[in-house]
């Protein structure tokens, strides 16, 4: 489903008007939800660690544009990515993926 799809999907849903159930939507509406959530807390975390973004690819051996696409929510980063991320940002990531529930993922910083 591309931007223009989803925007469209969007406005028709805020209008009120019933939707059939898309199982493709429902997918990709949840993955960016969950991009969104990790690339929040790991830009937070970077700066509260007084980080750049090639300070932190640098950090995990990766490109400064997959920091970007990261932070963004461009994309959920593979597993193995999001468990150098917690290393490199002294993270805490807790990710629930259970049939039948909402995913979450919780992202904590050390306790202070």
């Amino acid at each position: 489903m591309n931007h223009s799809e989803w925007r469209t999907r969007r406005h028709r849903q805020i209008l009120g008007e019933r939707l059939d159930a898309d199982p493709e939507y429902d997918r990709v509406y949840e993955e960016t939800g969950l991009a969104m959530t990790l690339g929040q807390a790991v830009y937070d975390r970077r700066k509260q660690l007084g980080l750049s973004e090639a300070d932190l690819a640098e950090r995990m051996h990766i490109d400064t544009a997959e920091i970007e696409s990261i932070e963004t929510g461009t994309e959920l980063p593979p597993i193995a990515v999001i468990m150098r991320l917690a290393r490199a940002l002294d993270l805490t990531v807790d990710m629930h993926l259970e049939p039948g529930a909402e995913p979450t993922v919780t992202i904590l910083p050390p306790a202070a």
